[in-house]
C-alpha cells in the first residue's frame, strides 16, 4: 500500500481543524463530523485546546483512500506555537496549506510558505470559506501568484487547454511536452509538484464539505511515493508523555524497518524499544514492526531529542523560528526552585525551545516564550502535570548581537605545558543568516584533526556578544590559521584558544545590537485608521494601508517586539473589540534604542570571567595574561590580514603591467630554487651547476614554435589573474565581471583555433559555500570553477605536478609565488603581458595571411553580355563621341 505523510498548516482561524475533520469524515475515519465551536473535534482532544478553540499540540490521524494510507499531521496555527509546527515539517512528504478565502493571504501564511520553501516540501493549497459573501476566486488566484508563487494553478478547472497552458508556463519540460503533444502526462505533473514547480490549488468550504472530495482525490492522484533505503533510519520530531507518564518518542521511519526490542543508538547511548504505537487521535494500536514511511510513537527511549536522526538519518539543524521573549517563573513561597527544576526539564524535553535556564546566584528559573498565549498554556500544563500554580514576571526581550565590519580574532592559550593558538576571520552576514562556520586553514599549518576540533568548539557554545552579553548571530566565522605544539598541545587547549579568539574579535569589531521585529496585519474600523497609524509610528514601527473595504481598513507593517507586544490590549480598547491584530516574527533588525538597552542591561564584557577575551602566554617557564587589545603584539602566527595585504599589493602591481609589469625574472627563479632545493649540498658539490631556466622555460617562442615531441600541449590560464592584469579587461570587470570573463574566453578560444593546443581557464570559486568542482566546455576550450576552499593557484599547481610528465604544460600567470612553484614542477611559464602579446601577434599573423591569399579578381557587367549587345553599346558610344 502507498504510504504518505501529509501535514496540514494554516494561519489561525483559516479553518484548518475543520478541514481535517471533513477529510476524516469523508474518508470514513470518523462517523460524526466534529466542530470547533461545539468542542468535539477528533484531533483537538486536549481540554485546553477545546476550551480555547485552537490547536496547541501536533497530532496525527491515519486514514485510507483506495490503495493509499495517509498519515495526517495536524499542526498548531497560532504563532505562539510555531516551533511545535516547525518540528513537524521535518517528517512531511507533502503539506496542505489552508488559506481563508474571506481573509486572503495573512501574515503567518507567508511565514509558513517561507518555512515550506526552506524545508523543500511540496504543497497543495486549499482555499477555504469560499461560501462566504464577498469571496472572489479570480482575485484570490491573482493574490496567490503575486504573493506566493507563479506556480499556483487552479486544479479545479478541469483538463482544459487553459489548464495545460498554465502548467506549461511553470517548467521547461512541461512546456516542451505541451508544445509537442498538446497536453501533459500525469507523471510529469506529479514530478513538477514534487519538485515544487507547481502548487495545485483547490477551492471550497470545509464546513459545508464543498470541494473537499475533489481535494482528496487530487491528493491521491497527483502525489508520488517517496523512495526509502533498506538500511534503518528514523527522524525524531516530538517527545511527549502519555497519561501514565510513559515517555513517547514520535518518529518517522525513513529507511528499513523497526521492531520491538530493537536496540537504537546515536553513537553515545544505546536503548531498547519496548513498544511501538501507531496513534490516530487519542487511541493507538500497538504493533511489533513498522516499515519505512510510517509515523509511530516508541516507548523505552529516554535520551532522544526532537530533530534527532537515528540510523542513517542525520540530526537536523536548529529551527528557523525561535522564541524572542524571556520570562522568570515565579513559584509559590513554599516551593523549592531546585526541586521544581527537574519537573520543568521534563517540559523542556518536549519543547526544547523553552530553554529552561537556572540562575544559581539569584535562585531564579527563566524560560523562553513566543507570546502571551503560550504563557497561559504553560501555566495550565504546570498546574495539571505537577499541581503547582506558577506566575510569570513582565518578561524581557531576547536581544542578539552581530558585527558591522570584518575582523581577525586571535586567541592564545599557553599555560605551562599547554599550547594552542587560533586565528578566526569574522565577517558580517546577511540578516537572518545565523552563524556559519568554515575553515580555510592550510593543513601544513594545522592538521585536519585540529581544524575539525576547532570547528566543533565553535559550534558547541552559545557565544555572547560584548554589548549586552546576548547571543551573537548573522556572521561567518572562518578558521584561517593557528598553531599547535607537537608535545604540549591537548584537546582542551584549542577550546580555550577558540573561545578567546571569538571574544577577542568581538572586542575589536564594531558591534551591533539587534532586537526582534514583528511583521503585523492590523484590521481596524476605517474611521480609526489615523489613530492606528499614529500608534505604530509612536512605537517605532513602519506601516502602510494595504486595503480598505466594507468600513474596515487593513494596515500592514513592522515594529519592534519590545514596543508592540502589549499593543493588542490597547487596540482592542480603542476599537471596542472590533479590531484584529495578527503578528508574526519577522526576524532581528538593528535595535531602535541601543544606548538605552545597553545602559539598562549594564553588562561589562571585560569583567565577564566566564567569557574572557584575554590570552595566556608563557615565557621563561612562567605564564602571564595579555589583554585582548595587546594580543596581536604577542601572537606567534602571522596575521591573516598581513598576508592578504601582501597579496593585494602584488595584485595591484600586476594590474598596471603596461606601465611597469613586475614579475620574477628567470635568473631570479633559478636562484630561489637553488637556495630552496640545493642549499644543503655543501662546498664539495658546488661545482654541479644547475641549468638556467632561460633556454628551457621562459622564451615564449619555445612554446609557440618548438613544441616538445610526443606530448600534447596544455596552456593553463589563471582567469582572474589575467583579467586584472589586462587593463581593458580590468576596466570591464569593474562594471561587469561576467562580461570580462566572456571577452577573455573569446580571445583564448580564437587563439586555440590557431595554436591547436588544449587550453584550460581556471576561475576561483573557493568562497562559494558547498560548491563542487565544475568543468564547462566553452567552444573549443575548457573552463574550470574550483571547488569550495580550493583556489585557482592550488588547482593549477596540482594539475602541473600531476601531469608534467605526460604533457607539455605552460601556465599563464603573473603571480610571482605561483611562478616559483610552477617552475619547480618543471613547467613553462607565460606572464600576462606575454600571453596578451602572443595572442595579438597570432591574430595579426592570421589577418596578414588572409590578406595575402586574396587575389584581385573583379567582375564586370560587360563580360556577361552577349556579343550583339556589346556591339550595339559600342556603336552608341561611338555616335555619342562623334556628336
Amino acid at each position: 500500500m502507498r504510504k504518505l505523510v501529509v501535514g496540514i498548516l494554516a494561519h489561525v482561524d483559516a479553518g484548518k481543524t475543520t478541514l481535517s475533520e471533513s477529510l476524516l469524515y469523508l474518508t470514513g475515519k470518523i462517523r460524526k463530523f466534529g466542530r470547533v465551536d461545539k468542542k468535539d473535534t477528533y484531533l483537538d482532544n486536549y481540554e485546553l485546546e477545546r476550551s480555547r478553540g485552537i490547536t496547541i499540540f501536533s497530532k496525527q490521524a491515519v486514514f485510507e483512500i483506495d490503495d493509499t494510507r495517509i498519515t495526517l499531521l495536524d499542526t498548531p496555527g497560532h504563532v505562539d506555537f510555531s516551533t511545535e509546527m516547525e518540528r513537524t515539517l521535518q517528517v512531511l512528504d507533502y503539506a496542505i496549506l489552508v488559506i481563508s478565502g474571506a481573509d486572503g493571504i495573512q501574515g503567518h501564511t507567508k511565514t509558513l510558505w517561507r518555512l515550506l520553501s526552506i524545508y523543500k516540501i511540496p504543497v497543495f493549497l486549499f482555499i477555504n470559506k469560499m461560501d462566504q459573501a464577498g469571496t472572489n476566486k479570480d482575485k484570490i488566484m491573482d493574490e496567490l501568484k503575486k504573493q506566493l508563487d507563479d506556480g499556483c494553478i487552479d486544479f479545479g478547472q478541469g483538463e482544459t487547454e487553459e489548464y495545460y497552458e498554465q502548467l506549461a508556463m511553470c517548467d521547461e519540460p512541461l512546456m516542451e511536452a505541451y508544445l509537442e503533444k498538446g497536453n501533459i502526462q500525469l507523471q510529469m505533473i506529479r514530478t513538477a509538484i514534487n519538485s515544487r514547480k507547481v502548487f495545485p490549488c483547490f477551492f471550497g468550504s470545509a464546513l459545508k464539505l464543498e470541494g473537499v472530495e475533489e481535494f482528496i482525490q487530487g491528493i491521491v492522484k497527483y502525489t508520488e511515493i517517496p523512495f526509502y533505503p533498506s538500511d534503518f533510519g528514523a527522524r525524531v520530531f516530538k517527545i511527549i508523555r502519555d497519561e501514565q507518564g510513559n515517555r513517547l518518542t514520535y518518529m518517522k521511519i525513513t529507511g528499513g524497518k523497526l521492531k520491538t526490542k530493537d536496540v537504537l543508538s546515536d553513537g553515545v547511548w544505546e536503548e531498547k524499544v519496548n513498544q511501538i504505537r501507531i496513534y490516530s487521535g487519542e487511541k493507538f494500536e500497538a504493533v511489533n514492526e513498522v516499515e519505512a514511511g510510517t509515523v509511530c510513537a516508541v516507548t523505552g527511549l529516554s535520551q532522544t531529542k526532537p530533530g534527532q536522526g537515528l540510523g542513517i538519518e542525520k540530526t537536523s539543524n536548529m529551527l528557523v523560528l525561535e522564541p524572542v521573549l524571556s520570562y522568570q517563573i515565579i513559584l509559590p513561597e513554599d516551593c523549592d526552585p531546585r526541586a521544581m527544576l527537574p519537573n520543568l526539564r521534563l517540559l523542556e524535553e518536549e519543547d526544547p525551545e523553552l530553554n529552561i535556564v537556572w540562575d544559581e546566584q539569584l535562585n531564579e528559573i527563566k524560560v523562553q516564550i513566543m507570546g502571551q498565549v503560550q504563557i497561559e498554556v504553560l501555566q495550565s500544563l504546570i498546574k495539571s502535570r505537577f499541581g503547582i500554580d506558577v506566575s510569570f514576571d513582565s518578561g524581557k526581550i531576547l536581544y542578539k548581537e552581530t558585527i558591522g565590519n570584518t575582523v581577525e580574532g586571535v586567541g592564545h592559550f599557553e599555560p605551562l605545558r599547554h599550547y594552542a593558538e587560533v586565528h578566526l576571520l569574522m565577517e558580517p552576514g546577511e540578516r537572518g543568516s545565523g552563524l556559519q562556520f568554515d575553515t580555510q586553514c592550510s593543513e601544513d599549518m594545522l592538521s585536519t584533526n585540529w581544524q575539525r576540533l576547532i570547528l566543533s568548539h565553535l559550534e558547541e557554545k552559545v557565544h555572547k556578544g560584548v554589548l549586552t552579553g546576548s547571543a551573537i548571530t548573522d556572521m561567518k566565522i572562518t578558521l584561517v590559521s593557528g598553531k599547535a605544539h607537537n608535545k604540549h598541545t591537548q584537546g582542551g587547549d584549542f577550546r580555550e584558544a577558540t573561545y578567546r579568539a571569538v571574544r577577542q574579535g568581538l572586542m575589536e569589531a564594531e558591534s551591533i545590537l539587534l532586537e526582534p521585529y514583528y511583521a503585523f496585519q492590523l484590521q481596524v474600523p476605517e474611521k480609526m485608521v489615523g489613530r492606528a497609524m499614529t500608534d505604530i509610528d509612536r512605537i517605532h514601527g513602519k506601516c502602510q494601508i494595504s486595503k480598505i473595504a466594507d468600513g474596515m481598513a487593513v494596515v500592514t507593517g513592522t515594529a519592534p517586539v519590545a514596543t508592540m507586544r502589549n499593543y493588542h490590549q490597547e487596540m482592542m480598547a480603542y476599537t471596542k473589540g472590533e479590531g484584529r491584530l495578527f503578528c508574526y516574527l519577522k526576524g532581528y533588525e538593528p535595535c531602535h534604542n541601543t544606548e538605552e538597552v545597553i545602559k539598562a542591561v549594564g553588562y561589562d564584557a571585560e569583567r565577564d570571567v566566564d567569557n574572557p577575551a584575554d590570552s595566556v602566554f608563557c615565557a621563561n617557564g612562567t605564564s602571564f595574561i595579555v589583554s585582548w587589545d595587546e594580543v596581536k603584539d604577542y601572537m606567534h602566527v602571522e596575521s591573516y590580514f598581513e598576508k592578504k595585504t601582501g597579496l593585494f599589493e602584488e595584485t595591484a602591481e600586476r594590474q598596471t603591467f603596461h606601465q611597469q609589469e613586475e614579475w620574477i625574472a628567470p635568473e631570479e627563479v633559478d636562484k630561489i630554487l637553488n637556495r630552496a632545493y640545493y642549499a644543503n649540498q655543501g662546498k664539495k658539490s658546488a661545482w654541479q651547476k644547475q641549468s638556467s631556466a632561460i633556454p628551457k622555460y621562459y622564451k615564449p617562442s619555445n612554446y609557440t614554435k618548438i613544441p616538445k615531441e610526443g606530448k600534447d600541449e596544455y596552456l593553463l590560464v589563471d582567469g582572474y589573474n589575467i583579467i586584472f592584469a589586462w587593463p581593458e579587461l580590468k576596466e570591464l570587470a569593474d562594471v561587469n565581471m561576467d562580461g570580462a570573463k566572456v571577452k577573455l574566453l573569446d580571445s583564448l578560444s580564437n587563439y586555440q583555433s590557431i595554436r591547436k593546443c588544449r587550453i584550460i581557464v581556471v576561475f576561483d570559486a573557493y568562497r562559494v559555500h558547498g560548491h563542487i568542482e565544475e568543468v564547462i566546455d566553452y567552444g573549443n576550450i575548457h573552463v574550470v570553477y574550483t571547488r569550495e576552499a580550493q583556489t585557482a593557484d592550488q588547482y593549477i599547481e596540482k594539475f602541473a605536478r600531476d601531469n608534467q610528465k605526460k604533457y607539455n604544460i605552460t601556465v599563464a600567470t603573473s603571480d610571482g609565488l605561483q611562478q616559483i612553484i610552477i617552475r619547480g614542477a618543471g613547467c613553462s611559464l607565460l606572464s600576462a603581458r606575454e600571453l596578451k602579446d602572443e595572442i595579438e601577434k597570432t591574430n595579426e599573423k592570421l589577418i596578414q595571411e588572409y590578406k595575402e591569399k586574396q587575389v584581385a579578381d573583379f567582375n564586370y557587367l560587360k563580360d556577361t553580355l552577349p556579343s550583339t549587345t556589346k556591339e550595339q553599346i559600342d556603336e552608341l558610344l561611338k555616335e555619342e563621341k562623334d556628336n
